[in-house]
């Protein structure tokens, strides 16, 4: 009979620690701290409302969130500037950071920005092989320098996983890349492999 492998837990932090393992059942991750996902949020961010903006994240902890995800992609902002000066404003409140900070951008520039400011352990959101293999490695081990876990979307060249062999495909080749080759800790790796919600709101 093969032993089972074991599994170390992610260790994420903020101020505070949080241990994500094979018993864990659930994890909060706040998204109101996201101008995609929260029209308040948004209009606070764009109106320059930055420190009004920090009690979002604040409820979002006191609401029990376990992480807060935090994204600035919007056309009308500077998503790098707004980032780096959200992220310094939670570092100052004490409340707020004790909880890890998931950074979330579709552009790579504004990720590392955002990894640059944040204390702790974080999770990056997110890293994938849409653009090749070569980018892919190189996030992955930018990632892995500045100590966060990572959302791997299951996507690669071809586009994103539509079945459930893409599904598995995708992250089985995304995983081995990650651990054969870059070295990252298996703990770390997030799989999305893209299922969407039957509702939302």
């Amino acid at each position: 009979m093969p032993s089972e492998v074991s599994i170390p837990p992610m260790r994420l932090s903020g101020l505070e620690p949080v241990f994500v393992g094979e018993d864990t059942l659930f994890v909060n991750i706040g998204e109101r701290t996201n101008v995609t996902g929260s029209k308040a949020f948004a209009r606070l961010i764009l109106n320059g409302q930055f420190e009004d903006a920090l009690a979002v994240a604040r409820q979002q902890v006191e609401n029990g969130a376990q992480v807060i995800d935090v994204n600035m992609d919007e056309a009308m902002l500077d998503s790098e500037a707004a980032m780096v000066r959200f992220l310094n404003l939670i570092a100052s409140e004490p409340d707020i950071a004790r909880v890890p900070i998931m950074v979330d951008s579709s552009k790579w520039a504004v990720i590392e920005a955002g990894l640059r400011c944040i204390q702790g352990k974080g999770i990056v959101n997110s890293i994938s092989m849409k653009e090749g293999l070569e980018p892919f490695k190189h996030q992955a081990k930018l990632v892995k320098r500045y100590g966060a876990a990572a959302v791997v979307m299951a996507f690669d060249e071809k586009g994103q996983a539509d079945t459930f062999a893409r599904k598995i495909e995708i992250c089985e080749r995304a995983y081995r890349i990650l651990v054969d080759e870059v070295g990252f800790p298996p703990e770390d790796i997030i799989f999305d492999p893209n299922i969407f919600a039957v509702a939302t709101g």
